[in-house]
C-alpha cells in the first residue's frame, strides 16, 4: 500500500513537470507571435490553453483523491498541499501566456510593441522562457541549489520592469498612450510568469527540506 502511495506521489511530479513544459511552449509561442506579429501562433497559444486547464483539474482530483483515501501524514503531506498550490501556479502561467498573444493578436498585422520597447520586452520574455524551462528541470529533479538559484534571475526581471517603466515616461517615447499601455501590460504579464516560476521553485524547497523560503 505505502508503496503503491509513493508511486502516485511521484506520478503528481512527473504530471507537474508536463504541465509546466506545457506552459514553457505556451510562453515562447506567445512571444513569439508577440515580436513578429504571427497571428496564428496567438490563436494557437490562446486554444490550446484548455490543456493546461484540463491537466489541472487532473491533477488537483488526483491530490484530493490521495488526501482522502491515504490521509497522508509529514513529508508525503507537504508533496500532496505543495502538489494543489503548484498547479495553481502553472495554471497562471499559462494563463498569463495568453494575455501576451491576445495582446499580438489584437494588434496584427502590426507589432504591438514599438521598436523603442523592443530590446527591454525580448529580454523580459527571453528570461521569462529561460525561468520556466529552469523550473520544470527543478520539477523533474526537485534539486534544492536549482530552486534556489532560480531567485537571481528574478531579480533580473524586477529591473528590466523598472527600465520598461522609464522607456515609457521617457522624452524618447513619442507612440501615444495604447502602444504605452500594451507595453506597461506585457512588462506585467512577464514579470508575472517570473513571480510564479519562482514560488513554484520554493514549493519544491518546501517539499524536499521542510522549510518555506523568504520569498515563497
Amino acid at each position: 500500500m505505502r508503496a503503491a502511495f509513493h508511486e502516485d506521489l511521484d506520478a503528481i511530479f512527473t504530471d507537474l513537470t508536463s504541465v509546466c513544459e506545457l506552459v514553457s511552449v505556451a510562453v515562447r509561442d506567445a512571444t513569439t507571435s508577440l515580436l513578429e506579429a504571427r497571428n496564428d501562433l496567438a490563436e494557437q497559444v490562446i486554444d490550446k490553453d484548455v490543456e493546461i486547464d484540463d491537466a489541472r483539474e487532473r491533477i488537483e482530483e488526483n491530490a484530493l483523491e490521495l488526501l482522502g483515501l491515504q490521509s497522508p501524514v509529514a513529508g508525503d503531506l507537504r508533496v500532496v498541499v505543495a502538489a494543489l498550490r503548484m498547479i495553481s501556479d502553472l495554471e497562471r502561467m499559462g494563463d498569463l501566456s495568453v494575455h501576451v498573444a491576445k495582446i499580438a493578436r489584437l494588434r496584427t498585422p502590426n507589432k504591438a510593441v514599438p521598436e523603442l520597447a523592443q530590446p527591454t520586452i525580448a529580454k523580459m520574455a527571453e528570461i521569462a522562457q529561460q525561468m520556466v524551462e529552469r523550473t520544470c528541470e527543478i520539477l523533474r529533479t526537485r534539486d534544492v541549489s536549482a530552486a534556489q538559484d532560480l531567485v537571481a534571475d528574478d531579480d533580473e526581471m524586477d529591473q528590466l520592469r523598472r527600465k520598461s517603466f522609464a522607456e515609457l515616461l521617457g522624452q524618447d517615447w513619442t507612440h501615444g498612450v495604447e502602444p504605452a499601455v500594451d507595453v506597461a501590460l506585457l512588462g506585467r504579464y512577464y514579470e508575472r510568469i517570473a513571480d510564479h516560476a519562482v514560488t513554484v521553485a520554493n514549493r519544491v524547497v518546501f517539499v524536499v527540506t521542510g522549510e518555506t523560503p523568504a520569498d515563497s
